[in-house]
């Protein structure tokens, strides 16, 4: 085994979005630009690998949702945060508004339109 292989793959990532006005706050193998122009691939999701005993109904719902996935892709203007983390934490899904912080993304278009109008 090479330096690098045993690194590339224990890369453990956190992810935070914002998705229909809640931040999620995710962890993930991968992370990268995806195929699709302006978002994000996320894949490899990681749920209560820490520990089985202590029973977090957020990230039970995270694992419901998640369920079957294998890949997903969330637009680059909704991503708030990627960490590169040693250490797994709890997936959540918190309201902006929340004691964890109120910021969320404000969605914008990539490219802002041009006039098409007839020039003067």
């Amino acid at each position: 085994m090479r330096n690098g292989d045993s690194m590339e793959t224990k890369r453990l990532y956190r992810v935070s979005y914002v998705s229909q006005g809640q931040c999620y706050e995710i962890y993930a193998r991968q992370v990268s630009q995806g195929g699709l122009f302006g978002f994000i691939e996320i894949e490899g999701l990681i749920f209560g690998e820490r520990t089985k005993i202590v029973v977090d109904p957020t990230e039970e719902q995270l694992q419901r949702e998640f369920e079957g996935v294998k890949r997903f892709y969330v637009p680059m203007h909704a991503v708030q945060r990627i960490d590169e983390v040693e250490k797994e934490g709890v997936s959540r899904i918190t309201s902006p508004a929340s004691k964890d912080g109120n910021v969320a993304a404000f969605p914008v278009p990539i490219y802002t339109p041009t006039d098409t109008g007839s020039k003067s």
